[in-house]
């Protein structure tokens, strides 16, 4: 299985979500995709939901990081929510969780931006 993503606009939040697995060979994508719509002008915050992402490696450790701080530097935040459990032990290891917060589903990671749905 490979890697599919869809983005969506809510107000100055991306919301980002992902599905399959996330690997050296779908990375490089993912990150030029993501950077566009963080340099349009109308993102400031960003959401990833992955619930749907069931395997990730190292170079997916390395989009994220990029992007979290893409995000501090434009004065934003990024929420990573509905995570699995084979994705979440790997962000436990490297140590994301303690600069990326996370938040159990979009809706309440949404409100916390100040997003209502």
């Amino acid at each position: 299985m490979s890697l599919t993503y869809d983005f969506e606009q809510k107000q100055d939040v991306l919301l980002v979500r992902l599905t399959g697995e996330l690997d050296h060979h779908e990375a490089e994508q993912l990150k030029n995709d993501w950077q566009s719509f963080l340099q349009n002008g109308m993102t400031k915050h960003v959401v990833v939901n992955l619930e749907n992402l069931y395997f990730m490696d190292s170079s997916g450790l390395g989009v994220f990081l990029g992007r979290y701080k893409e995000v501090k530097e434009i004065g934003g935040e990024m929420v990573i929510c509905s995570i699995n459990y084979d994705v979440q032990r790997l962000f436990e290891l490297s140590g994301l969780f303690k600069i990326i917060d996370t938040a159990e589903n979009e809706a309440v990671a949404l409100a916390r931006l100040g997003v209502a749905l």
